[in-house]
């Protein structure tokens, strides 16, 4: 017997309260687009600049031990990663103290490097310090350009790819939908100060790609359901669509969600920014894909039979208040 989260056949009718739905999104859209513009993000060493700290140890490495070691300096943000390599022997145990830039300067000074490894040495005796780098914000300035360029790149790489799958008004409901979900995300990380590196640019290329991923199951069920049901009209059709991929949406989502927060919980402090931002992405990614980029199609219109005209705006959502 399989576990089946929502039953097989349902009948939800989505478009009922999409005025609602709608004005929902717009004003969290709006939340997270206010926050941005009036705290900014809590930028890590990645876009800050900051020093990074080299270190070999015999002994296994602590994480715990060397971040309770830095912890009474008060550096700010502190991160600290063991590095494996299958190379390394069996006395080689290397990891990477990242920390980031004080106030009104461009690096770690020197005094503070010396009073980190000063700490260090007390949680581990015999620890080496390999090399210690420093990355300036100018740098940084060009990680900040190269991650827009990322995350809009992808976007654009999306619009293109669903125009010539299905149609150009399929494309701009699914870029709707995950334009919606990166400004979320950007929000979320914008009201609550989370940490904001690298890792969190990742998220957001994985969010559109996860995101994409339940739009275009739904539209893939709307282009058959269209010819499948001619007569039927589109508001109709949209939702038979959804209610007959939900099952499927539901499961992934929860399933997805459920290892997310085994790694949130379990995975430690490294990853824990990546993760959170992966579980707002499914949250926000599953309910876009249903409510905005499906309200964005049917007040568009879609050719019904992929060679007439399509329906005015007016109409379609004329038949929504119906």
């Amino acid at each position: 017997m399989r576990l089946k989260l929502v039953p097989q056949n349902t009948s939800f009718d989505f478009f009922s309260r999409w005025k609602i739905w709608l004005g929902i999104s717009g004003l969290m859209m709006v939340i997270a687009f206010t926050s941005f513009l009036l705290q900014g993000l809590n930028f890590g060493i990645d876009f800050r600049g900051g020093t990074t700290i080299r270190t070999q140890s015999a002994q296994e490495i602590d994480v715990g031990a060397y971040r309770d070691a830095i912890a009474p300096l008060e550096l700010g943000d502190v991160t600290i990663t063991e590095i494996f390599d299958p190379t390394f022997g069996e006395d080689e145990n290397v990891a990477m103290i990242r920390i980031q830039a004080q106030d009104g300067a461009e690096a770690v000074s020197a005094a503070i490097v010396t009073a980190v490894e000063e700490a260090l040495t007390v949680a581990a005796p015999d620890i080496q310090f390999v090399s210690v780098e420093s990355v300036g914000p100018k740098v940084s300035g060009e990680l900040i350009q190269t991650a827009v360029v990322a995350v809009a790149l992808a976007i654009g790489a999306v619009l293109v790819y669903i125009w010539l799958r299905f149609e150009w008004q399929f494309a701009l409901g699914a870029v709707a939908a995950l334009v919606h979900d990166v400004i979320l995300t950007i929000g979320i990380f914008s009201e609550l100060q989370i940490r904001f590196d690298l890792a969190i640019i990742a998220a957001l290329l994985t969010i559109v790609g996860y995101s994409l991923n339940d739009t275009v199951v739904v539209f893939d069920r709307v282009r058959e359901n269209l010819r499948k049901y001619k007569k039927k009209d589109l508001k109709e059709v949209l939702n038979i669509s959804i209610n007959e991929t939900l099952s499927r949406t539901v499961m992934t989502s929860v399933t997805t969600l459920l290892a997310l927060i085994s790694l949130y919980v379990l995975g430690g402090d490294v990853i824990r920014g990546f993760v959170f931002a992966m579980i707002w992405g499914v949250i926000v990614g599953t309910y876009s894909s249903v409510f905005v980029a499906s309200t964005i199609l049917l007040w568009l219109g879609v050719k019904r039979d992929w060679s007439k005209p399509s329906n005015t705006a007016g109409n379609q959502f004329a038949n929504i208040d119906a």
